[in-house]
């Protein structure tokens, strides 16, 4: 049952953390959105129209974190599920990009997991109960051309969420990881400026309203990972049993990045 589930969603202020946190709120959960704008998280907020709260959130500020938290719980009395979905991406050849690029990707999109996971995990596990959701992506699995740093992330992430998941075995808790391909949102106007990407994947890029249906879907019937789209997902599989194909025969598509 998901009517009623408190849901802390990070990232939430647009794309799709803010179509997740719509999609919850219809299906009779209370979403919480946390993200770094007020301004956005206001047009986020306007768009649902049950019950739902809202808070600037840096997850890149340890303190921050742990504060925005404890409001959560005065507020609400319990944290159901956490949707870790803030992150970014720069897409640029390993030799031209600085590294600040793999120090702000690391800490927002892994380290911002591990804060907030260590902020609302102990409440769970005092309840014996909830649900960590990890937006991942395909590129965690599968590295591509330009996207060194955001992939490593991203298999951090990935680390991160399957060795928690045993970790947390029988305690209650339950710990998902959800990797989509491509999907169309602002994610690209940083990660992808010039346009050339979107570009070339264009035919391939899911819609984030589907996106966001699945990862709603995830919280009513846990999983331990969901790859999207399923024709990507058995790329993935051929590639990790065959590399060396999958390299031959799918290289050309991954180098038009």
């Amino acid at each position: 049952m998901i009517k009623d589930k408190v849901i802390m969603i990070t990232g939430a202020s647009s794309g799709i953390g803010a179509l997740t946190a719509r999609k919850l709120a219809q299906r009779g959960a209370v979403p919480v959105l946390c993200a770094r704008s007020l301004e956005k998280l206001e047009q986020a907020s306007a768009a649902i129209a049950g019950s739902h709260g809202r808070y600037v959130l840096d997850v890149t500020d340890e303190k921050g974190v742990n504060e925005t938290v404890a409001q959560i719980m005065k507020r609400y009395g319990r944290i159901d599920a956490l949707i870790n979905n803030a992150g970014f991406g720069r897409f640029k050849p390993f030799m031209d990009a600085p590294i600040g690029d793999f120090s702000e990707m690391m800490n927002t999109n892994y380290m911002g997991i591990v804060r907030c996971t260590k902020a609302v995990l102990p409440h769970m596990a005092a309840r014996g109960q909830g649900h960590i959701v990890n937006i991942a992506s395909m590129a965690g699995k599968i590295g591509t051309p330009k996207s060194t740093g955001y992939t490593a992330s991203k298999h951090a992430v990935l680390g991160l969420t399957n060795a928690l998941r045993h970790e947390l075995r029988g305690s209650g808790v339950f710990v998902s990881a959800v990797n989509p391909g491509p999907i169309d949102t602002p994610f690209f106007e940083q990660a992808d400026p010039s346009g050339s990407y979107v570009r070339n994947v264009k035919r391939f890029m899911m819609t984030p309203d589907k996106v966001a249906d699945r990862i709603a879907g995830i919280i009513e019937r846990p999983r331990a990972e969901l790859d999207l789209p399923w024709l990507a997902a058995a790329g993935i599989k051929l590639y990790q049993l065959f590399p060396r194909l999958a390299d031959r025969i799918a290289g050309p598509m991954l180098d038009r990045k």
